[in-house]
């Protein structure tokens, strides 16, 4: 096994609350076994272009607490040719990196795959997604957070709904899964959750909507994931609008907001584990891994395993949340 004397670490992706606090775990555990820890700006961009700088503990103070990445971030479509790889390469080389660590989601680890079998270049992975669509985790970082944050948005529009009596649909993230809008569809008590993972038939939300008007409900809350095959939150809303017209409808797209902010303290306890493992595991030998914790252990998953989209959703839960809310 090959001695590591340096490492890099970057964010790729989407921005996720949390991403902070595993770069300040990853860099403080770096340095804890002698390691130089380089961090590359703007993701695999940032590989590319050689944008790289150094840092020392006091670089990654006073950020635990901060959204987004220091690291910035990036969807990189150069990386995805073979001669950005090489370029890649090429840096990692020229700065002699012996490991990389990257945080992010599908898009992120699918590269790193790739790269690992084209360079046999040892990287570990910690999942940075708001989705929480990885296998081999039971949270991912910045999902709790976001959680919080559209909650807390969908009490304050119920607040207005009850005082007009509208029917509001909210859009939250989801393009592939349905984890953010289930979760906070339960916790804002909607009257339905719409997800990706299950078939949205308009007539049955006609009838959930006419079984309350005839219990004199006066309001309600649809959470719609934008990955619904029905549409998003405009097109149900108007698709419901021509079955039924007794509810004063309004649509909200919550859209980035659901990124940003500090990250809860779920988040950064669950990214400081993460970065630390991921560190950890580099310095044991390990590669092409996806760290994460499940049963509030710490795993290790192979990267080709975490992207296949195979993580299961609680659809059973769908029915637990229409009962409440009735």
């Amino acid at each position: 096994m090959t001695k590591l004397k340096k490492i890099g670490v970057l964010t790729s992706g989407g921005d996720a609350p949390g991403m902070n606090a595993c770069i300040r775990a990853v860099v403080r555990t770096g340095l804890h076994h002698g390691l130089e820890v380089i961090g590359i700006r703007a993701g695999y961009n940032g590989l590319i272009h050689d944008d790289f700088i150094s840092f020392q503990s006091q670089d990654v103070s006073n950020i635990i607490q901060r959204g987004g990445t220091i690291l910035k971030t990036a969807r990189s479509k150069e990386f995805m040719s073979a001669e950005g790889r090489k370029q890649a390469f090429k840096n990692i080389q020229k700065h002699e990196l012996d490991g990389l660590i990257v945080i992010g989601g599908n898009g992120t680890f699918t590269g790193a795959n790739i790269f690992i079998r084209e360079f046999d270049f040892p990287i570990m992975g910690a999942p940075g997604t708001i989705d929480n669509d990885l296998f081999g985790t039971d949270n991912t970082i910045g999902y709790d957070t976001a959680l919080n944050t559209v909650m807390e948005a969908v009490d304050k529009i119920r607040d207005t709904a009850d005082s007009h009596n509208r029917l509001f649909f909210i859009e939250v993230m989801g393009r592939d899964a349905g984890f953010i809008a289930l979760r906070s569809g339960i916790a804002g008590g909607a009257e339905d959750i719409l997800i990706p993972e299950t078939v949205t038939y308009i007539d049955e939300l006609v009838e959930i909507l006419e079984k309350g008007f005839l219990r004199n409900k006066k309001s309600g809350i649809i959470i719609v994931a934008e990955g619904d095959d029905a549409g998003g939150a405009f097109e149900v809303a108007a698709k419901v609008k021509e079955k039924y017209d007794h509810f004063d409808t309004r649509v909200t797209v919550l859209g980035h907001i659901q990124r940003g902010g500090s990250p809860s303290s779920a988040d950064r306890i669950l990214a400081s584990a993460l970065g630390y493992a991921a560190v950890n595991g580099l310095v044991n030998g390990r590669r092409g891994e996806m760290v994460g914790v499940v049963n509030k252990e710490i795993t290790y998953t192979p990267f080709e395993k975490a992207i296949k989209h195979n993580k299961k959703i609680r659809t059973d839960l769908l029915d637990m949340a229409r009962i409440l809310s009735s």
